[in-house]
């Protein structure tokens, strides 16, 4: 649905979100380069306004720009942090249905995840600007493939606290903290017979308990197919704890609802950050390895 991206062809590196330094467009301009494309940065992407990367208004206007313009074939978000939800409603996206194109970005991106497969369009959560020079080959390697549409099946190492089995489903999903926000909202996506992908960073192990809670009590553990459990990065506990492991957590909720569950996804806030395209069905199969196809 989306035109696979050819050498040559212009990609946009916009800030929707917190501010990012110089340093990390300059690298991943040069990366894009390096590799047949041209690279439009938008006007405001240095900016600097407080905690974000120029106002709503510079923001909005820089993705905008980028969504309307023919020759931007993907949009590469520059970082994560906290922004988009500011913006969502305001983005005129009628241009992304009439001429689509890809979006790129994971953590807060997950906001214009969500709208977008409201939409009825894939997008990649994939790695962004902030995170390339630490990022693993396979990080940047997926990334361009799925740009290039080329999305090949990921096979990898079982963990050993995965519950075993398959299931088919479109795939969809992000941070988890961000998909909890938005439940009940106009921009929670219909989660029925899908596989869900989550991720975080820097959650509390009783918060983790009640985001699961609050998606059982919303109805979400009910329809999905299967859970992919990508980084959970830096995850803290309390001064007494909390009693049980992050996995332990995942698995008691997960468990009742006899679907497959996978742990240790490369995909998240860690170095080996891989593409995923949300809105795509894949089929899920869980055994001694793991394998997500396309």
């Amino acid at each position: 649905m989306i035109p696979a991206l050819k050498k040559g062809d212009t990609v946009a590196i916009v800030a929707p979100a917190k501010t990012i330094e110089k340093e990390y467009i300059d690298y991943a301009v040069d990366f894009f380069e390096k590799n047949g494309y041209k690279v439009l940065v938008g006007k405001n992407c240095l900016a600097q306004h407080h905690y974000f990367a120029g106002t709503d208004e510079q923001r909005l206007a820089d993705f905008q720009e980028a969504l309307d313009n023919p020759d931007v074939k993907a949009i590469i978000c520059a970082r994560g942090g906290y922004g988009c939800v500011r913006i969502v409603d305001e983005i005129q996206w009628a241009s992304l249905l009439n001429h689509p194109k890809w979006i790129v970005g994971f953590s807060d991106v997950t906001v214009f995840h969500q709208r977008i497969n409201i939409l009825g369009l894939p997008s990649i959560h994939g790695t962004m600007p902030l995170n390339f020079k630490e990022n693993s080959p396979e990080s940047l390697t997926t990334l361009l493939q799925h740009l290039e549409g080329n999305h090949q099946a990921v096979t990898i190492a079982s963990h050993p606290m995965n519950i075993s089995g398959k299931a088919e489903g479109n795939l969809i999903g992000g941070n988890l903290s961000i998909l909890y926000s938005l439940l009940g909202t106009d921009d929670e996506v219909d989660f029925q017979d899908t596989i869900l992908f989550i991720e975080d960073l820097a959650e509390q192990l009783y918060h983790l308990d009640r985001m699961f809670f609050a998606f059982k009590k919303a109805g979400v553990l009910g329809q999905i197919n299967g859970l992919i459990v990508g980084g959970m990065t830096d995850m803290k506990d309390t001064a007494i704890p909390f009693g049980k492991s992050w996995e332990e957590i995942i698995i008691e909720h997960i468990k009742p609802y006899n679907i497959p569950l996978v742990f240790d996804f490369p995909a998240g806030h860690i170095n080996d950050n891989r593409a995923l395209v949300f809105g795509e069905k894949v089929r899920l199969e869980v055994s001694d390895e793991v394998k997500i196809s396309y």
